[in-house]
């Protein structure tokens, strides 16, 4: 059985409603899924998972959560060759260009791990609402012809 590992970072709760609706998604599509909080992880768990994700938020004008600063920064040197990977975040566009400018960054800290994009990355506003939720569907079933399931 395919595995996947949804890691998030939140204040508003946005972002841990995108980690429930994918791990929903994936658990429909027959994937076995683990949720946990960016704080409370450590990037080298992904090696235990075919398909490795993260829904974070952007702070401010452009920071990353500071509580996954740990996190993002130890990404890079892990070894994720043969997973695949997307990036999913919440975020307000009154913040303009700095609007989920996190989910960038974090894509391009998966690229140096050697891990493949399964799927584009996706950016919502806010909270999620019925156009994200069949969105986030469309990621996981896409990430998941990826995979032997």
């Amino acid at each position: 059985m395919a595995k996947a590992l949804i890691v998030y970072a939140t204040i508003t709760g946005n972002n841990q409603m995108l980690a429930d609706i994918l791990a929903d998604q994936l658990d429909k599509l027959g994937i076995e899924v683990v949720e946990t909080e960016m704080s409370q992880t450590d990037p080298n768990d992904f090696e235990d998972y075919d398909l490795c994700f993260v829904c974070v938020y952007t702070y401010d004008e452009g920071a990353l959560p500071e509580e996954g600063m740990d996190f993002y920064e130890d990404l890079a040197d892990v070894d994720l060759t043969g997973k695949y990977y997307t990036v999913l975040g919440s975020g307000d566009t009154y913040y303009g260009e700095y609007y989920n400018v996190a989910v960038d960054k974090f894509a391009k800290q998966f690229e140096k791990t050697g891990a493949q994009l399964g799927t584009d990355c996706l950016k919502i506003e806010l909270e999620p609402d019925e156009y994200d939720i069949m969105n986030i569907a469309k990621v996981a079933k896409d990430i998941s012809t990826k995979i032997q399931i």
